[in-house]
């Protein structure tokens, strides 16, 4: 299956270059030797630790043993994008973060990488997704949004012989897997590729098909038993200062977006970017490798209080990023002659100063989807990000799992009935 045209999309070789893997994968020798550092505990605290339970031990034993596929099926009955999470998933605060070995000072099992192991051999191998039900059911179900949550949920479902559709308002699904998440975490390629093996299972995607008014949620309602809504958030925040509304001010989501999938993104040599989320540090550090000569986040509270992770703010460092902390943006300065930006004016202790700039990333949050969250009644399921208000990929996949399995037992009970 070749992901450079997996649901149209052509792999760009440049941004490729640019942003090769963070984590690289294992060499079968490698995923050999580090699974044979695990302790394979009873009680294991790293499967207690994923949002969606993988047994751990028992993937890696797998491994260890030579049972590649065997691993990969583990995985997958816990969580259908486990080859997504395995490149994603900030391990050090949830798996690898509660490995045992952390207790005697020794290296976490590098759980990740040998998952994505196990998955990628999956994949390589021309294996498929099994499923759960030879049974055909005539409940019909609607998955609102391609992102993890919907992709979770639509796959539970599909397993177990339902009929579903899911619609996605862009080109490509994924969420923000596809089109949000960096580059040298996870490229479209592998988000597709993973995509195409719930495809596979008869899922039917309606691209360019946007759920926004309530007429449209009624039409689904006529056509469909269940919907789930799994459509994350909306917009990013705007930013409110003067200037603000300059071309060359584009929010976090949407430059990554466009170097991802659209690629041929020019950046300003002085870009700064205003946030320091993980997002705001995914857009820095794209901007670095994208060719921007400074790069610098700014930030209106304390390097303690950055709601990045930590391993994500010493990761930006090493990527040249600089930081300007309780530095609060009043206005974008630009030259009226050329049209230019110039710089971002900021306050800091009552004194303004200007950051010397061609360009400004806005990643200060995004906005809630009030009328998804009003919807009500038997027929409405939801989860993901528009619920738990943006966590992380696996928290959005457990989500859809638990709301399929929510859907398939509620028909089952009605037939009983």
């Amino acid at each position: 299956m070749d992901g450079a045209v997996l649901f149209g999309f052509e792999d760009n070789a440049e941004i490729a270059r640019r942003f090769p893997d963070l984590h690289p994968a294992f060499s079968s020798n490698e995923a050999l030797t580090e699974s044979n550092r695990c302790l394979n505990c009873f009680d294991a605290p790293c499967a207690a630790a994923c949002p969606t339970h993988i047994d751990v031990p028992r993937f890696i034993k797998k491994i260890s043993t030579g049972n590649l596929a065997g691993s990969a099926l583990t995985i997958l009955d816990a969580n259908i994008l486990g080859a997504s999470c395995s490149r994603v998933c900030p391990v050090e605060v949830l798996c690898e973060g509660a490995c045992v070995m952390l207790r005697y000072n020794k290296q976490p099992i590098a759980i990740g990488r040998l998952q994505r192991h196990a998955m990628d051999h999956f994949f390589e191998q021309g294996a498929r997704l099994p499923r759960k039900s030879a049974e055909k059911r005539s409940q019909r179900v609607a998955c609102v949004g391609a992102g993890p949550a919907s992709l979770s949920c639509a796959a539970e479902l599909a397993q177990r012989g339902f009929s579903v559709t899911v619609y996605e308002r862009r080109a490509l699904p994924g969420g923000l897997n596809t089109y949000g998440v960096a580059e040298y975490k996870l490229r479209p390629p592998d988000s597709l590729r993973e995509i195409e093996f719930i495809r596979e299972l008869g899922v039917d995607f309606r691209f360019g098909s946007a759920i926004e008014t309530e007429n449209d949620l009624a039409a689904l309602e006529k056509e469909y038993d269940a919907i789930f809504i799994g459509i994350g958030l909306g917009a990013m925040n705007e930013l409110r200062i003067a200037g603000a509304d300059h071309p060359q001010v584009i929010d976090a989501l949407d430059f990554i977006a466009r170097y991802k999938t659209a690629g041929g993104v020019k950046v300003g040599n002085h870009v700064v970017v205003i946030g320091a989320g993980n997002t705001a540090i995914d857009a820095a550090n794209a901007a670095r490798r994208l060719g921007a000569g400074r790069v610098t986040i700014v930030y209106r509270r304390t390097e303690r209080d950055m709601p990045a992770f930590g391993f994500e703010y010493e990761h930006a460092k090493q990527e040249g990023v600089h930081f300007e902390f309780l530095a609060e943006p009043v206005a974008i300065h630009s030259d009226r002659a050329s049209g230019r930006i110039l710089s971002l004016e900021c306050v800091r202790a009552g004194t303004a100063f200007h950051l010397p700039c061609d360009m400004v990333i806005p990643a200060i949050g995004q906005t809630p989807l009030d009328l998804m969250r009003k919807r009500s009644g038997s027929k409405y399921h939801f989860g993901g990000d528009c619920v738990n208000g943006g966590r992380e990929v696996v928290d959005a996949v457990a989500d859809g799992k638990r709301a399929g399995i929510a859907i398939a037992n509620s028909f089952s009970e009605g037939v009983r009935a």
